[in-house]
């Protein structure tokens, strides 16, 4: 079950043991604590629930906490933060532990993955699994509509579709750190019933990985000096070549990909857009426009074996540094295009 369907059901029955799967360490946060909240309701959870570092930690202890009669609560919950090792290390007794389990406790279980090859796993319903992950590129629509609804149920704040499409432009899919832009902004705009777009663009700085984007723009103007100098910043700062390829490549795949639907199947340039999940928020729509046009259907077509090919190379199978790598592509779709040199 998906994290969020998990948050927003009305009623969820208790289980004895809950899988917490993922690295979206907000959603875990909350997962956690509605769960607490399911297993004990409104009672004081410094009677009733135990949280143990998974590193080190014994099945004994877990169990003879599971097996202790609560104290002023109806049952006790036992968290086991970073719980993977735990798992792999316990997995029998985890399993014969499920096969019987305390009628007074409940077990939370804090992993990055967990395999559904594994009897455990298998065991385990699947209301009982939660994954909490933020949505991929391709459910960003999911994420956006998150942000409406969490600003106006957290932060009291209408945020306009728009604007939650450019926060997320902006911020990324960290929900951790979407949640704390919202409530900077919520305070930003004081009486203000509604945050928009123009407020998101005024107040929310740019991540790093938001940054990279600008380089697009350079590339739409044929600026290749401009998309360079981009480039040299974030390697300045540290950044890791195949770190910055990767919002760029996800960026140049969706365009790669309305390209395809737009040049060849002859699909209208809105719908195309609309099937690649491209923000409908007029910027964003603008400035793909602008970087089909400059690219061509010849590039275009070209760019997913571009971007193997490039792949491939910054993980060994390219000489070259990885940095001119990187260079090399960004040169080859700033130049004009073919069909319009003189």
């Amino acid at each position: 079950m998906e994290a969020l369907q998990f948050l927003s059901a009305k009623d969820s029955k208790r289980q004895p043991i809950y899988a917490l799967v993922g690295d979206e360490d907000f959603l875990k946060r909350y997962t956690r604590e509605r769960i607490v909240s399911i297993a004990i309701g409104d009672e004081d959870p410094s009677f009733a629930v135990a949280v143990y570092a998974g590193e080190k930690l014994d099945f004994s202890t877990v169990r003879n906490e599971l097996e202790t009669l609560p104290f002023l609560a109806p049952c006790r919950v036992v968290v086991v933060e970073a719980a993977d090792k735990f798992v792999t290390d316990n997995r029998p007794a985890l399993e014969a532990y499920f096969a019987k389990p305390s009628s007074v406790g409940v077990l939370v279980l804090d992993v990055k993955t967990f395999p559904e090859t594994t009897k455990l796993a298998k065991a385990i319903p699947d209301a009982a699994k939660i994954a909490c992950k933020a949505p991929v590129a391709h459910k960003l629509h999911e994420l956006h509509s998150w942000c409406v609804k969490w600003a106006q149920s957290a932060h009291k704040k209408k945020l306009a579709m728009n604007a939650a499409e450019q926060l997320v432009e902006l911020v990324g899919t960290s929900m951790g750190l979407l949640d704390q832009e919202l409530g900077k902004l919520a305070n930003a705009v004081g009486a203000k019933a509604g945050i928009s777009v123009e407020d998101v663009e005024a107040l929310v700085g740019r991540s790093k990985a938001a940054n990279v984007f600008l380089i697009l723009d350079a590339i739409a103007e044929g600026r290749p000096r401009e998309a360079l100098s981009i480039l040299e910043e974030l390697f300045a700062e540290g950044e890791d070549p195949l770190a910055v390829m990767a919002p760029l490549t996800a960026r140049l795949r969706k365009l790669a990909t309305v390209g395809r639907l737009h040049f060849v199947e002859n699909v209208a340039l809105g719908p195309a857009m609309d099937a690649a999940n491209v923000p409908k928020w007029d910027k964003a729509r603008i400035s793909c426009e602008k970087q089909l046009k400059h690219l061509g259907g010849r590039r275009l077509l070209k760019l997913p074996d571009w971007l193997v090919e490039l792949n491939y190379g910054l993980k060994g199978g390219n000489p070259l540094p990885e940095r001119v790598q990187v260079e090399r592509l960004v040169v080859m779709l700033a130049c004009p295009r073919e069909d319009t040199k003189r």
